[in-house]
């Protein structure tokens, strides 16, 4: 939102390093207030916090979204980034803690029996658990109700984390000319192969009336005769 509200005052030359000032900024505010009321969370987090502030997600949506649209709309983009990135994190730690520990969110799951898979709990086993869940995703994709995929020319082929927002409307006008051209060049085409039918069945109809009018005088003569 700040970053949204800022946009047309930041120069473009320093856009990155305001973007990094600016998330530095509310990042130390966050990290004070944990350090202030949640001494057990800070202490647990340790160095991750401050490195929220290079995090290439929030610089990367900063860069491609919030810059470019307004507040509102960048900000109900940064609530569904970080809903769906907590909602996708927490599913990595659920399948690491049941593989790795037998448990979710501490309870017991899985019986006493089972040997826990140790390499889920360490960190390779993240890799390993959203390659699997990135698989799944994969095979069982549903398309996107206003992207299809196929169905039609504007569609971006859905990549949402690396989309500016923009792609959408910066191609819409070149394929809608493009459209438009296709449909004059097949209805000129189609008025052109209509004229050339007309212009053959007035040729047959003259040359039949010619014809009859050839016979007619041979009738006229057989009903002399």
């Amino acid at each position: 939102m700040v970053i949204s509200a800022l946009r047309k005052v930041i120069p473009d030359k320093v856009r990155i390093p305001a973007f990094i000032v600016i998330v530095a900024s509310l990042v130390t505010i966050v990290q004070q207030l944990l350090h202030a009321y949640v001494p057990s969370l800070y202490d647990a987090l340790g160095i991750y916090i401050p490195l929220i502030v290079v995090n290439c997600i929030i610089l990367g949506r900063a860069e491609a979204y919030a810059s470019k649209n307004k507040v509102l709309l960048s900000a109900c983009d940064g609530i569904g980034m970080g809903l769906g990135f907590t909602i996708g994190l927490t599913l990595i730690g659920i399948f690491r803690e049941l593989l790795g520990a037998g448990t979710i969110f501490g309870k017991g799951i899985l019986p006493d029996s089972y040997e826990p898979i140790t390499i889920f709990v360490l960190a390779p086993g993240a890799f390993f658990v959203l390659a699997c869940l990135t698989a799944l995703q994969n095979k069982f994709k549903m398309p996107s109700a206003t992207n299809k995929g196929g169905a039609s020319n504007l569609s971006c082929g859905g990549n949402c984390a690396t989309c500016a927002g923009d792609v959408y409307v910066a191609n819409h006008g070149l394929i809608e000319a493009e459209k438009a051209a296709k449909k004059a060049e097949a209805a000129a085409k189609a008025k052109e192969l209509a004229k050339r039918k007309a212009e053959e069945a007035a040729k047959a109809k003259e040359e039949q009336a010619k014809e009859e009018e050839k016979k007619q005088p041979e009738k006229m003569e057989k009903k002399e005769d």
